[in-house]
């Protein structure tokens, strides 16, 4: 939490509030989304690298977010942070989301695009993309997001039924359901232009892809199945060059090459 914003929250809030709004940026729940084994390092990092450069319009909905049931939902903020950089690196200005949530990795996007720049978001769930609402009409992007409450499979193979759309996008951002990140792989592979960026998040599974099934959890072990058929296909396309990364709780980031 920046000083300038920490003065203004206990001017608003009173100084305790403030105090534990700051420690909360610190807590296990920031730790849970990252793989690292040292949760002092994982910390470090985020006072260090992360939080400083964090949008007070990010910091605002992280916080909105960090007491629902599902928080760990959310994008990692480091994560988040390597997603700006490649959104700036292919100069996006058309973006697919395949799940929303409350919208952080959504807002991020909708912020760094330029203004003529538009957001595809999709999810089933309309109710938590509206508790991030708010914070997204504040900061001002909300005119950049096109937002469709649906099953993800539909829209998609709705944007190809139209030729234009083939190549017509620059990057685009895949957390939901995770049995289905094959089938979006094939569909935004032909969305996503010659030299864009696809980002699968979850794709190290709590780390849990390298782990034995048996110390893997009855409910998880779906999910865990689906990444590592995914991460075994990425692995052979030689549609796009791939490189994972240990952030949150793993990402694969695919540039397109054909």
């Amino acid at each position: 939490m920046s000083l300038f914003l920490g003065q203004v929250l206990e001017c608003v809030l009173g100084k305790e509030t403030a105090i534990a709004m700051a420690k909360d940026e610190a807590k296990a729940s920031d730790f849970s989304k990252g793989l690292l084994q040292s949760e002092e390092l994982y910390k470090y990092i985020l006072k260090t690298s992360v939080y400083p450069r964090e949008p007070e319009a990010l910091k605002e909905l992280r916080s909105v977010t960090h007491n629902h049931p599902m928080a760990n939902m959310a994008t990692a903020p480091d994560a988040g942070q390597l997603m700006e950089m490649l959104l700036n690196l292919v100069n996006a200005r058309k973006t697919i989301e395949v799940g929303v949530f409350t919208g952080y990795s959504l807002l991020l996007t909708a912020l760094t695009l330029p203004e003529d720049g538009k957001v595809i978001a999709i999810d089933v769930n309309r109710s938590t993309y509206e508790i991030g609402l708010p914070v997204i009409k504040k900061a001002g992007v909300e005119d950049k997001i096109d937002f469709r409450e649906s099953e993800a499979l539909p829209v998609l193979d709705e944007l190809l039924n139209h030729k234009e759309n083939e190549g017509g996008f620059d990057f685009a951002f895949v957390d939901a359901d995770k049995v289905s990140y094959w089938n979006y792989h094939e569909r935004l592979v032909r969305l996503i232009k010659v030299g864009g960026i696809i980002v699968y998040d979850n794709t190290l599974w709590g780390g849990s892809v390298a782990e034995p099934d048996s110390s893997t959890p009855e409910g998880k072990r779906e999910g865990k199945k689906a990444i590592l058929d995914l991460n075994k296909k990425l692995s052979a396309d030689k549609r796009v060059q791939i490189s994972q990364a240990a952030l949150g709780d793993g990402i694969t980031i695919c540039r397109r090459l054909c």
